[in-house]
């Protein structure tokens, strides 16, 4: 798993919790963020920075997918809104660096801000993605820290085969999350 930004730690807290993820690379632009949610942020990342599969990488996250030679089977775009040093994670550029180190049958997840506030984010990334990967869509989920309360997350595969999963298979999924 790739995860780029996250420097809170939270959304590597809940990737060391799934126990059949072999590897956890997490990039991030500013190694001061680490350090001081590290320090004073503890129960963000409830001790996951110690995970013996955890790799830290202090790297732009465009730079990083378009000059890695690893390749994950997910990648997690936790980043800020797409604006200012944001900004570059929800570029054509980015996207592109990501199916580029994205296994076969991979999938690709990144926030999208709360859609109905900020409607030409996710038509922007839905007209992105789509020049890269064949099957994209959106899902929400209540965020109540967030403004708004309902995030929107894009996701993004060539695997049309994670359309077609039967529901006992969802729920023993969900049952050993």
């Amino acid at each position: 798993v790739l995860i780029i930004g996250g420097g809170d730690g939270a959304m590597l807290r809940e990737v060391t919790r799934h126990k059949n993820v072999e590897s956890i690379t997490m990039v991030e632009i500013d190694a001061g963020v680490v350090s001081f949610c590290r320090q004073y942020l503890p129960n963000h990342n409830a001790g996951s920075y110690d995970d013996p599969r955890f790799k830290l990488v202090i790297d732009d996250g465009v730079n990083f997918v378009n000059q890695t030679s690893q390749t994950f089977d997910v990648i997690i775009s936790d980043c800020t809104d797409p604006i200012g040093p944001g900004e570059s994670l929800f570029t054509s550029a980015f996207y592109e660096g990501c199916k580029r180190c994205l296994n076969p049958g991979g999938i690709f997840v990144a926030q999208n801000g709360v859609c109905f506030l900020q409607q030409e984010e996710a038509i922007d990334s839905h007209r992105k993605l789509s020049h890269y990967f064949s099957d994209v869509g959106f899902y929400q989920a209540a965020i109540p820290t967030y403004y708004g309360g309902i995030m929107t997350f894009a996701w993004a595969t060539d695997n049309d085969a994670l359309r077609h999963l039967s529901t006992e298979i969802i729920q023993a999924r969900f049952l050993a999350s």
